[in-house]
């Protein structure tokens, strides 16, 4: 998740070509199968799926969209005072500070630079100095996004914490434009990954980072393991010989039933870059977005595995671009990336039981035409994790075709399907060609799929942030091009995830909330808490003066024909910022949400969380959200 409003030179690469998209495929894209969705008529739904699906499948759908109604609270579930556009412009100071709704407080927590063991000073922002390499590997990273706590035993409010570090540009996290040496790389390097920190809240009500012997940093050179088809592959061995290291652009995530911490594996082509001006990049590469200098970051010019013309490394590129599986409470369990999962440019996962036991994960590879997947597990997660092995090992992988009829099929990825046994040698070659597998069997290209949620009657949420890249209106995509983007829901047909036929309709269009108090634009993460209420942080350059912001729904809210949900704005962040990630305590009380690259590390923006001066460098870091009256956060 790239903001479309970064600053400095590297960070406007990363958004010029995540812009383009790799997606040669040619597919029906989304905008042609939803063109007519809304035109469509109840009673001819059946027809048009005559023959695919039995009509029998459709019984005890809502009319009309295949979604079952969540079941409606009395008196609504998101009643707080919400952020007003004229609120924000009366206390933002010029954008330099966030503002929260007149019942929530909020607190910064472990920003950017904040040791996780004792002996380390912290960072605070100086912008003549920054840390080393080694002090980096020692500190909370930069880039700030998805994350997840897991309490203690017994505990509401002490637990670890496992938190993504997307990225950080050359100028915020080097203080220069470029690396001039490998020490350079090794700090920025050091910053990225993820932070595995404990946190607890004191008597008086504070968080804080609490030193513990699993507080651990988890970044681009620290040793992985892996699991599935490709795991021992030829895809996965260098010439080299090094041993598979670190994770990298680790933006949405996720978390299991079996209390583990899921991190994505996004933009990893943009660390990557060609030494030698004759090397051609290979059709794979291509079509993952690989070029000659990446994001700008200049690793390939000092560390040789991301060179990827450099010979002895010719498989580095495949080691990355998965789903990466990390025990918070053992720090000794290398992080697993797990293949079965398949290589792509992954946003975040959700992950639901099904009835026999197993898991499906449900998740979207960011880029403009690219594809919504989901993946079910070979066994009952229980019996697998009593036999000693990840659930997500082994299983099924598949793609979405969406039908304008609001009926979509899961297509399996594998060399099951006559078609990719042609394409593909192996299915460890179709998995760590994802893309291309999905290309062949016709799935459809949405706009930008980010992060996935699971709410009420197993309904899945897929926010699709924008497309900037669309030449066509039509009713899924109001504005062209779609620069502020939507959310849909999908549903397996009968509520069991292990179905391959599913459901779909438009939640909400973010475009129709331009002309309201609640307007948003440019969905990204999201969340659905246990009783029903949707967060979505966004994106991209808000309306009327706002920057990106926490805005709230209520799933249960009964909505009449044509009616769009309301949104509530919660928090709004400062200049050039992203708010990203969720979590929250057991008890609902307290939650996390992130402020990503505040400014674009650029003092003259804010210097968030400091007191502003217009010389501190901005950090990245978690706002604590607590409700005045203790109550649920987003009531």
């Amino acid at each position: 998740m790239i903001s479309t409003k970064l600053g400095g030179d590297n960070a406007a690469i990363h958004d010029e070509k995540e812009s383009v998209g790799s997606n040669r495929s040619g597919n029906t894209t989304f905008a042609e199968i939803a063109a007519t969705r809304r035109d469509v008529m109840a009673g001819s739904l059946a027809a048009a799926v005559s023959g695919f699906l039995a009509p029998k499948a459709f019984a005890g759908y809502s009319e009309g969209t295949g979604i079952p109604e969540a079941k409606q609270v009395e008196g609504g579930l998101v009643n707080f005072e919400p952020v007003t556009i004229e609120q924000y412009t009366a206390q933002s100071e010029g954008g330099t500070v966030p503002v929260i709704s007149s019942d929530y407080e909020f607190q910064v927590l472990i920003p950017w630079g904040t040791p996780i063991v004792p002996g380390v000073a912290e960072y605070t922002g100086d912008p003549n100095t920054r840390p080393t390499a080694a002090e980096q590997e020692l500190m909370v990273g930069i880039g700030h996004d998805g994350m997840w706590f897991f309490p203690e035993a017994g505990a509401t409010s002490d637990g670890m914490l496992c938190i993504n570090h997307e990225f950080g540009t050359d100028s915020h996290l080097l203080g220069k434009d470029d690396p001039e040496n490998l020490d350079d790389v090794r700090l920025s390097q050091a910053g990225h990954g993820v932070s595995v920190v404990r946190i607890a809240e004191d008597e008086q009500g504070s968080w804080d980072l609490v030193f513990d012997d699993r507080n651990r940093r988890i970044t681009v050179n620290t040793p992985v393991a892996f699991d599935g088809p490709v795991a021992g592959s030829p895809f996965l061995v260098n010439p080299a010989g090094n041993p598979p290291l670190g994770t990298v652009n680790n933006c949405g995530s996720g978390f299991t039933p079996w209390g583990t911490y899921l991190t994505c594996e996004e933009n990893f082509n943009g660390y990557f870059g060609i030494v030698d001006p004759n090397y051609q990049l290979t059709e794979s590469q291509a079509r993952y977005g690989f070029d000659a200098d990446g994001f700008g970051y200049g690793w390939y010019n000092f560390d040789p595995r991301f060179d990827i013309s450099n010979k002895d490394y010719v498989n580095e590129s495949n080691r990355f671009g998965w789903i990466v599986e990390i025990d918070p409470q053992n720090p000794n369990q290398p992080p697993v990336k797990h293949t079965a999962l398949g290589r792509f440019k992954h946003e975040a996962i959700a992950i639901q039981e099904t009835p026999s036991g197993k898991v499906a994960c449900y998740m979207g590879d960011d880029e403009r035409f690219d594809y919504c997947y989901k993946f079910v597990s070979e066994f009952r997660w229980e019996d697998a994790i009593q036999a000693g092995i990840s659930p997500l090992a082994s299983g099924r992988l598949y793609v979405a075709r969406f039908f304008v009829t609001g009926r979509g099929r899961w297509i399996e990825l594998s060399r099951r399907n006559p078609t990719l046994r042609e394409a593909f040698a192996t299915d460890e070659e179709l998995l760590v060609n994802a893309r291309q597998a999905a290309d062949l069997v016709g799935a459809t290209p949405m706009d930008r799929p980010e992060w996935t949620s699971i709410g009420q009657n197993n309904t899945v949420y897929w926010t699709l942030t924008n497309n900037s890249n669309r030449t066509e209106k039509n009713a899924a995509n109001r504005e062209v091009p779609n620069n502020d983007g939507h959310i849909i829901r999908t549903r397996e047909f009968g509520g069991d995830p292990e179905s391959q036929d599913f459901s779909w309709d438009f939640y909400i269009l973010a475009s129709s909330t331009r002309e309201s108090e609640g307007v948003f634009t440019d969905p990204d993460a999201a969340y659905v808490d246990p009783e029903g209420r949707l967060f979505i942080g966004t994106d991209g350059g808000q309306p009327d003066g706002l920057q990106d912001q926490l805005t709230v729904f209520d799933t249960t809210e009964n909505l009449g024909p044509g009616q769009d949900p309301t949104p509530k704005r919660l928090f709004v962040g400062v200049n050039s910022d992203e708010i990203t990630g969720w979590a929250t305590t057991p008890d609902l009380r307290t939650a996390f949400t992130n402020m990503q690259h505040p400014g674009d590390g650029n003092p003259q923006n804010t210097n968030f969380p400091a007191m502003t001066d217009g010389v501190t460098i901005p950090r990245d870091c978690t706002i604590v959200l607590k409700k005045r009256d203790g109550g649920v956060v987003g009531s």
